[in-house]
């Protein structure tokens, strides 16, 4: 790897919070985001290269339609973030700029690319959708 070099993996909020059916792809993830700190301090100090992950909104996916209630969930995610899901197109452009110049010193970070669904306790649209009165 050459200095300044990036190295990013594709992670899921998951990894802090609690999914049903994710099971154990959960801990999966929360390990890949220990191991992308520590190699990334030693990455970082040795090689100036940095090491990020990426939480990403939920995604149709091969692996993803394997995971029991997705449909329900791509829906409740896009109801529950404010930019709405983002695609895995925008998801690949946003980890194509972690390989530029531009965030040279961004290291050890898990980024959420989710519409900010990781920061909302709930949304307008979650509580209309399940009020008895709407």
């Amino acid at each position: 790897m050459n200095p300044w070099g990036s190295i990013v993996a594709l992670s899921y909020v998951a990894a802090q919070r609690t999914f049903p059916n994710y099971n154990d792809m959960a801990d999966n993830k929360a390990y890949l985001e220990s191991i992308a700190r520590s190699f990334g301090y030693f990455f970082g100090k040795d090689k100036k290269v940095r090491v990020n992950t990426i939480s990403q909104s939920p995604t149709l996916t091969t692996a993803g339609k394997g995971v029991a209630g997705l449909d329900g969930f791509l829906n409740y995610a896009e109801k529950m973030s404010p930019l709405g899901n983002a695609t895995a197109k925008e998801c690949a452009d946003y980890t194509v700029s972690l390989f530029s110049d531009y965030t040279r010193k961004v290291t050890l970070q898990n980024l959420y690319h989710d519409g900010g669904f990781s920061n909302v306790g709930v949304s307008q649209e979650v509580i209309d959708a399940i009020s008895p009165n709407s």
